[in-house]
């Protein structure tokens, strides 16, 4: 299967055997182009190339999973302030060009499943996987099986969490402004003045005592306790999977979060929290999971 991870600047891409052994890989610049042409071009080009690679040939389907706000049923992708994508039917454009089976879906719910059938959540019935990128979003499986809602679900990141900083969706007080990697290295510089390239940077800085790296870091990690307690609430998943750049740092960050939740939930289940193993492969082994499931009977 060739399964590709498309972000906002790049695509990591590889080709998988069924055992999901890398085969082949490649990472290349983002196409633009809001009617989506470019980048249905670029995919097509990209899966062949994979195949040469590899020596294998066409590959028996496609993976293709983009950012933004994705309907896997109609296959289009409604929103992608990432790609400059509205309403453009990715799915349709893509069938035409690679004449294959062909799978489409959302990065970070193809993320999630990838962790939930062979990374950290494995074995799990109810589970979410959130990774805190330069925003944050929820995979969410119930019952054994993904939760999209027309690619609506999984917005954790715009929960409100009571503060009153602004969000880029236009609302105040969401998770996404005070907990995200961005919003880290970003309220980090306001702070000191100082640049801050992310939010692994802001974390270790706080490691070392840096009394404004603790600040920052301590209202992020207390965000998301907000948006966990809420998600638990609604949803009760016995597991929470949590990636991204910020959990890189391990128990430093998880262990108050998990105290946060201890001492703040009544009635609700305490999730097992535990931290991504597949990291920035976690897309594209979603990807390949997704084509695979395409070619099931």
């Amino acid at each position: 299967m060739a399964a590709l991870d498309v972000g906002g600047t790049s695509i990591k891409a590889a080709l998988y055997d069924a055992d999901l052994k890398d085969l082949a890989s490649l990472r290349e610049p983002t196409a633009r182009g809001a009617d989506g042409e470019a980048l249905a071009d670029q995919v097509a080009r990209i899966v062949e190339t994979l195949g040469k690679q590899a020596g294998t040939g066409t590959p028996d389907a496609v993976g293709v999973v983009i950012p933004g706000i994705v309907d896997d049923v109609e296959r289009v992708a409604r929103f992608s302030a990432n790609l400059d994508f509205r309403d453009v039917p990715f799915g349709e454009m893509l069938d035409s060009r690679l004449g294959l089976p062909f799978a489409f879906g959302h990065d970070v719910r193809a993320g999630g499943l990838a962790e939930f059938r062979v990374g950290a959540g494995k074995g799990c019935t109810d589970a979410a996987f959130i990774p805190v990128g330069t925003g944050i979003a929820a995979a969410l499986q119930l019952d054994g099986k993904l939760y999209a809602a027309g690619g609506q679900g999984g917005e954790i990141g715009h929960i409100d969490v009571g503060h009153r900083l602004p969000c880029g969706c236009g609302a105040t007080g969401c998770l996404e402004a005070i907990s995200s990697a961005s919003a880290i290295a970003r309220r980090y510089s306001e702070h000191t003045g100082r640049p801050a390239e992310g939010a692994e940077q802001v974390v270790d800085a706080a490691r070392h005592g840096d009394e404004a790296a603790i600040s920052v870091v301590n209202d992020a990690l207390e965000g998301l306790g907000h948006g966990i307690k809420t998600l638990v609430t609604l949803l009760a998943p016995e597991v929470i999977v949590l990636g991204g750049g910020l959990f890189t740092a391990g128990d430093y960050v998880l262990e108050p979060v998990r105290a946060w939740l201890s001492a703040n939930l009544q009635f609700q289940r305490m999730p097992e929290l535990r931290i991504a193993q597949l990291g920035d492969e976690a897309g594209r082994l979603g990807a390949a999971l997704l084509a695979l499931d395409r070619l099931k009977p």
